[in-house]
């Protein structure tokens, strides 16, 4: 059996109806649960007992885009091994099923409560007091956040919860958070979150408008989960574009920090192998590995605001743990990204390494799919590091043509 979700996108209509009917053409039964958010396909692959989940989303995309992810039994994202092997096969002849051995479609819409209910269960005590503003990007959260967190106890106002399937992340979520920091600071609001358009993540913004970033938030629940001592082997795993600020506080606070490569499936890989329950990214990206397969937005933020709550200390005052140094990332582009290596650029990163010291640091990254390098550069100051990466871009497309 497989389930079927998708985020609000007009090309998700037919591409879900296409989806539909290749799998059940291929003796698949077929759950369709409508629209809901990435991470509720994920949980509920695992609730429901099926063989494979499937997504039809382009995440924080523009409306014209689109893609699918697939999940495997028990709601995981399936491994580059897994993946290269399905890419090898898909030439191979077989015999389609015909008769009884078609599969068959039927609707499930009503699972979003079973996800809802899924979240609630996963924190402790209510919202009651706290007052929202939440910006569901016109995309997969737009019902399901808004009632979630009403049903947690909190005054909710949600912005971006009208999705007409071309709207989608247009001019506001996680990736525009213009709109949600005025209506924050208009309505006098304790804070608020905004997901992206198929809400595996989220970012969140002060009651002054200040955006609180996926490193902010990681922090703020990794000091939670210690002091309750239930932060796994007091380690928490993040990637290599985390702000050096965040491994400073975790430092300070007696906390380990792993990092892995760019990519939530990277730090999920790192988690599952260690059996560590807290990761993330800097986009937003927050893993709860005790409650979730994969990254979900919506239990990130209701873990957020439990926090808040129980602590009856401000997000702003919370997030203050950590002081995020100065980042500037250059993308040099039109290079050969298989000369990042170069060695009249390993010397000049040498060279700002020894420069920056500890309070700074340098990262070099050939794109994956594109003939470009990007230069990461933290400094104590924002002149510092836009001048060491400066030059080294300059480096870049000297060393690297």
């Amino acid at each position: 059996m497989a389930v079927v979700g998708r985020d609000p996108r007009a090309s998700g209509e037919f591409l879900e109806a296409a989806v539909v009917a290749g799998l059940a053409s291929s003796g698949v039964d077929v759950l369709r649960l409508g629209v809901l958010p990435t991470p509720a396909v994920a949980h509920l692959t695992a609730a429901l007992g099926a063989d494979l989940g499937v997504m039809l989303s382009a995440s924080h995309n523009p409306a014209p885009d689109n893609g699918i992810k697939f999940l495997a039994r028990g709601g995981f994202k399936l491994s580059d091994t897994v993946e290269d092997e399905i890419e090898r096969r898909l030439g191979e002849r077989w015999e389609r099923p015909v008769g009884s051995g078609v599969g068959r479609v039927r609707e499930a819409y009503g699972e979003a409560d079973r996800y809802i209910s899924h979240l609630l269960d996963t924190v402790d005590g209510r919202l009651d007091g706290l007052n929202i503003v939440v910006d569901c990007a016109n995309g997969a959260a737009s019902v399901v956040a808004p009632e979630a967190l009403l049903r947690a106890g909190a005054q909710v106002e949600a912005i971006g919860a009208r999705p007409d399937g071309l709207n989608i992340n247009a001019g506001c979520g996680s990736t525009h958070l213009d709109k949600l920091q005025q209506v924050v600071i208009s309505r006098g609001a304790d804070l608020g979150i905004a997901y992206d358009g198929d809400a595996d993540r989220c970012l969140a913004v002060d009651h002054k408008g200040a955006v609180i970033d996926g490193d902010q938030i990681m922090a703020i629940l990794a000091l939670a989960m210690h002091a309750e001592g239930r932060l796994t082997r007091d380690t928490v795993v993040a990637t290599v574009m985390s702000n050096l600020g965040f491994k400073l506080a975790m430092r300070e606070a007696g906390i380990n920090v792993i990092q892995t490569a760019v990519g939530d499936r990277y730090v999920l890989e790192a988690m599952k192998a260690e059996g560590y329950n807290l990761g993330g990214e800097q986009s937003g990206h927050v893993i709860l590995l005790d409650h979730a397969t994969t990254g979900d937005g919506l239990l990130t933020s209701l873990h957020l605001l439990s926090v808040v709550a129980r602590t009856g200390r401000s997000l702003r005052d919370l997030a203050s743990v950590m002081t995020a140094l100065p980042q500037i990332l250059i993308n040099v582009k039109d290079v050969d990204r298989g000369k990042a290596a170069a060695p009249q650029l390993s010397e000049a990163v040498a060279a700002a390494e020894a420069e920056l010291g500890e309070t700074g640091r340098v990262l070099i990254r050939p794109s994956g799919t594109e003939p470009m390098i990007r230069v990461m550069v933290e400094a104590s100051s924002e002149e510092q590091a836009s001048r060491v990466a400066g030059q080294l871009a300059d480096v870049v497309r000297t060393a690297c043509v």
